[in-house]
């Protein structure tokens, strides 16, 4: 009877460890206040969820509240100014859903902002967004434009996006004040100019401004090219100072887990795991492996999202607490935890306030 107790002690304790879950415990060191986490649902505007909340927590920052902002608002003029690029470009363009955190700034800059409550979006019948028709419209309307060397009548255009996203008011009422798009944006204070773009890439000089070469960079803009080490105290810097970052990089990766709520640099398949029965050992990286990363298209532009803390787990490694926009109904908080290995190793750019960048590497840049 005691050898069979023994025998039957011995199998639960080794199927109790076969079984058992490793739990990754998070310390915050700092965060930043956020607005609720959002669903982008079946588009691919995370470009402007993330630079969207980004802005959000901007305005918490400097004392004007908290604000609901409209993405779709964005979104509509984002396709207007890709349209005519694109026929500019004879065909060449990206009309396709994608695009980059400065896109939202030179929106606000050039058309505005308006409040969710004013302009949601959605004009057909769905509870959430859904882009897949009027993505299809848009490409087609965009092509037969080219093959018919005519610019698509404007008519016709805002016809296509009045039936999905609704017609876009010319004044609206807001928190009892009337407004036009301009003239919110001007209520709130935000500038464009505070804004820049930045990455870190050794085909390219540092400390210029450089081209990056990504399909969502479609309007081929500029960003301030610095050493890896650098950018990652940009980061740093930006959150102990008070801001928040609007992430750009890539998260097809065995590591990426958002299951799981975390993001590693790991060769393992963490994503597939049903639960994560040990420590995951991440991989080093070095300016030299993000840059093999990025020219053998490991690392590429897929995933935009903003970055409102920094916290460490029970071992003292660090992460960066990350805001997705897949809501929140099958995907938990709506946040998760990317390791220093893996933004160093998977961030393609950075939007940040130029405020938030330390003076030395401000300086470097010519940043005034």
């Amino acid at each position: 009877m005691k050898k069979s107790t023994l025998l039957i002690a011995a199998f639960l304790c080794i199927a109790s460890y076969a079984t058992a879950q490793y739990k990754y415990e998070w310390k915050v060191v700092m965060e930043h206040p956020a607005t609720p986490v959002k669903n982008q649902a079946k588009t691919g505007t995370c470009w402007c969820f993330a630079t969207t909340s980004f802005i959000e927590s901007e305005l918490i920052r400097m004392g004007k509240g908290e604000h609901d902002l409209s993405e779709m608002f964005i979104v509509r003029k984002n396709y207007n100014r890709r349209i005519d690029d694109n026929y500019l470009r004879l065909g060449k363009g990206n009309v396709n859903p994608g695009s980059l955190a400065h896109m939202h700034i030179w929106v606000m800059e050039n058309y505005g902002l308006m409040p969710e409550e004013v302009y949601n979006g959605i004009n057909y019948n769905s509870p959430t967004h859904n882009h897949d028709d009027l993505s299809t419209y848009v490409k087609k309307l965009s092509e037969v434009s080219v093959e018919m060397k005519k610019r698509i009548p404007q008519e016709i255009i805002e016809g296509t996006l009045d039936a999905y996203l609704g017609k876009l008011p010319e004044k609206f009422m807001y928190r009892g004040k009337e407004y036009t798009p301009e003239s919110f944006r001007e209520s709130l204070g935000l500038k464009a100019s505070d804004y820049v773009e930045l990455t870190s890439f050794t085909h390219h000089p540092f400390y210029k401004q450089v081209p990056l070469e990504v399909p969502d960079n479609w309007d081929h803009a500029l960003f301030y090219n610095v050493p890896l080490d650098e950018m990652m105290a940009i980061i740093d810097n930006a959150i102990k100072t008070g801001y928040t970052v609007a992430w750009d990089g890539d998260i097809s990766e065995v590591g990426y887990a958002f299951n799981h709520e975390i993001a590693l640099n790991t060769k393992e398949n963490v994503k597939a795991m049903k639960q994560i029965e040990k420590r995951i050992t991440e991989e080093p990286v070095t300016q030299e492996s993000r840059q093999e990363g990025y020219e053998n298209f490991t690392t590429v532009d897929d995933h935009l999202e903003h970055i409102t803390g920094i916290v460490t787990d029970q071992e003292g490694v660090k992460y960066y607490k990350t805001k997705n926009s897949w809501g929140t109904e099958r995907n938990g908080s709506g946040y998760h935890y990317m390791s220093e290995n893996f933004v160093k190793a998977k961030t393609i750019s950075i939007l940040v306030h130029k405020n938030s960048i330390p003076k030395a590497i401000k300086a470097k840049l010519g940043i005034k």
